[in-house]
């Protein structure tokens, strides 16, 4: 990258309605801040941008200047690529609209929009689309890489309701892209993460989705190991009306945990087969389960990811729980360094398990449960002791891992390791960026490089 100037500033300044910023502005320290306290790098300027001709003008600014371009939705990413030394920054947060028709019972999102955009708006006329589980998630980085949430059992991923998008290439060309234009590209955003474009608006297929019955069941402290397994059972056989979690956690007195989290789209089954069995899995201590809001249900963990903490993560797709892993997992959470850190189990079945894996970018329909080792600690001292310990939880699941990798969980993690998130699409994904970007100008990302020329 060959820097950017002082009259190169002021040119950009001039090209884009939106505001920019470069370093000491206040501004430029608010946008260059992300979800993950441990990435702090500088870009060389970031622009805010008022619509799809500021960041056309921003892709064509930088292939001029020899600079690269990463890009903010919610800054959401553990990997923190929205955000690049050097590069030059979009911050989408002033594009943030909902539009919501509800006879079509479709919406067309804003890229600065978050889930709890999207969920406030829809949720005023009793719909909604499957995202993912934390609020302040930006939509587009969660739907381009696939997005798992409470609704994909019935309704399928985020990227499974895409209708269209629209996407600022390479070239600085503006494309509508569904299943009859650019099919190819189509494709490729849904799971292909931001290999392909900039995407500045999403079309969202909605369902009838008003209040669900949620919430959480935690089992006594003598519930061991067994319990976890006799969870994956349950789940393996859960109707495509139901999702669950599972989290391990420690409590005050050092022991390991074990909490179930629940959402029923049926708003009739409070007492249902699925709840009945997780009963009896052993002692409850606690049980919240009732109709809520299906919008106050994607609130309810926004608390355990406050802003400022240091993230790392490691993620697999776990598809059995042999006792001797359980036990495992149940040993190790009781060593964790810190306190916020916990194990989460998110459950993949139902509709978006019958999609082909090949019909979308995102790879693994499979059933399973999504392993998310969240470590979260609020010194950079304390780094050290906490990388290895997600290290050595990670290695200690690898027996029950099939070696894939969830995209929108994959820190900076090597080439392996993405590979493993594309899987068998990613030659088909090589072909796409090809075509669409042969010179790998969006490579801020965990990246799919082009195929090489025939």
């Amino acid at each position: 990258m060959e820097g950017l100037t002082d009259a190169g500033s002021d040119e950009l300044a001039h090209a884009v309605i939106g505001s920019v910023f470069r370093a000491g502005d206040t501004g430029y320290e608010v946008s260059r801040r992300v979800f993950n306290a441990m990435v702090d790098r500088r870009p060389a300027a970031v622009v805010r941008p008022r619509g799809r001709s500021d960041v056309v003008a921003v892709v064509r600014f930088a292939r001029r200047h020899g600079l690269l371009v990463s890009v903010k939705g919610g800054g959401h990413s553990v990997a923190g690529h929205a955000v690049h030394d050097g590069a030059l920054m979009l911050d989408m947060c002033e594009l943030r609209s909902v539009d919501v028709d509800p006879v079509t019972e479709v919406a067309v999102v804003e890229p600065g929009a978050t889930l709890a955009d999207l969920d406030a708006a829809t949720s005023r006329v009793g719909l909604a689309t499957p995202t993912g589980v934390v609020s302040m998630t930006g939509v587009a980085g969660l739907t381009l890489g696939g997005g798992l949430g409470w609704l994909s059992g019935k309704y399928g991923l985020a990227c499974d309701n895409l209708l269209a998008v629209e996407v600022v290439t390479a070239d600085g060309e503006v494309l509508m892209v569904d299943d009859d234009r650019h099919p190819d590209l189509f494709w490729a955003v849904r799971g292909g993460s931001g290999n392909l474009g900039v995407v500045t608006s999403f079309v969202f297929r909605l369902h009838p989705v008003a209040s669900v019955i949620a919430g959480g069941i935690t089992y006594s402290p003598a519930t061991g190991p067994e319990a976890l397994c006799d969870y994956h059972r349950i789940a393996e056989a859960a109707p495509d009306e139901v999702s669950m979690s599972a989290s391990i956690w420690r409590d005050s007195q050092g022991r390991a945990r074990l909490s179930v989290g629940v959402c029923d789209v049926r708003t009739q089954a409070s007492d249902s087969e699925t709840i009945r069995a997780l009963r009896a899995i052993g002692p409850v201590e606690a049980e919240e389960l009732a109709p809520v809001a299906y919008r106050d249900l994607q609130r309810a963990s926004d608390g355990g990811f406050p802003p400022g903490r240091q993230h790392y993560w490691k993620s697999g797709s776990l598809v059995a729980m042999p006792g001797h892993v359980a036990e495992a997992m149940f040993e190790l959470v009781e060593q964790k360094p810190s306190a916020a850190s916990g194990v989460g189990l998110q459950q993949f079945h139902g509709a978006a398990s019958r999609v082909g894996s090949s019909d979308t970018a995102f790879p693994n329909r499979r059933p399973h449960h999504d392993l998310q080792i969240l470590s979260q600690w609020p010194s950079a001292s304390e780094s050290e002791k906490n990388i290895a310990w997600t290290r050595a939880l990670f290695d200690a699941m690898r027996p029950a891992l099939d070696g894939s990798v969830y995209v929108n969980n994959l820190g900076e993690e090597g080439r392996e390791r993405t590979r493993a998130a594309y899987g068998p699409n990613l030659s088909r994904l090589e072909e796409v960026k090809r075509q669409y970007d042969a010179e790998n100008f969006f490579r801020l990302n965990h990246n799919v490089a082009p195929a090489a020329a025939s």
